[in-house]
């Protein structure tokens, strides 16, 4: 695994667009959102720029970059090579999506820290934490059934959008109007609960919040059985 790791990063950091699509876009998003806080604040809270940082750099670093990634490797043949040797599925798969993983993770520890230091600190890290995986966890399971829908990594850059702009749009209505209404809608969507979870990790909200993780890993369960399904390691025809 960690050697299929080691050439991932390698092909990583050689590809211009992707560099461009999981690193410098999320990241200039979110800096805007770090630097323009006290105006987003006024709008939502600081939790519901928190929770846009963490979609849009899960969405367009994560997600997307994943479904690319094994969309391309599929279509030159790496991946049906890679299972002839002793490398079990798991671990092919491990290894593809292991770099952009901790680079999504690191992103995330460093923006998140920023606006802590600027804004003011989470009310609960560890509970910030949680959220943050289980919003990354989701992705990851989405990313893998979207692979499974994917021609080619050109064919990515429409198959990934439902997701990435939905999720987004999810957090951001979640961040901005709270739960008060359409409470189970806003729960049971993609993103929604997760949301949720970020904001009240970061201003302090409900003793009973992990119970938000429930549908998040829901939506994870769902997104896996999915890939299981419909994942194909040979070119699509």
């Amino acid at each position: 695994m960690l050697s299929i790791a080691r050439s991932e990063l390698v092909q990583l950091s050689r590809n211009r667009l992707v560099l461009l699509t999981s690193l410098v876009m999320p990241v200039a998003v979110s800096a805007f959102f770090v630097q323009q806080h006290e105006v987003f604040t006024a709008l939502g809270s600081l939790g519901y720029i928190a929770a846009v940082v963490v979609f849009t750099v899960g969405a367009f670093g994560l997600y997307t970059t994943a479904v690319t990634t094994l969309a391309a490797r599929r279509q030159n043949l790496f991946l049906k090579r890679l299972r002839s040797t002793a490398a079990g599925d798991a671990g092919i798969l491990s290894g593809l999506l292991l770099p952009i993983t901790a680079i999504t993770l690191v992103q995330l520890v460093l923006i998140l820290a920023v606006l802590a230091a600027v804004a003011g600190e989470p009310a609960d890290v560890l509970l910030l934490a949680v959220a943050v995986l289980a919003a990354l966890i989701m992705l990851l399971g989405l990313g893998l059934a979207t692979a499974g829908l994917t021609n080619s990594p050109e064919h990515a850059q429409v198959t990934t959008l439902p997701v990435s702009l939905g999720t987004i749009a999810v957090a951001s209505w979640v961040g901005l109007t709270g739960t008060e209404e359409f409470t189970l809608l806003k729960r049971l969507l993609p993103g929604g609960s997760a949301t949720e979870l970020v904001v009240d990790a970061w201003n302090g909200g409900a003793a009973d919040s992990l119970v938000l993780l429930v549908p998040t890993a829901s939506w994870a369960v769902v997104a896996v059985a999915l890939a299981f399904r419909l994942f194909r390691w040979e070119p699509r025809r």
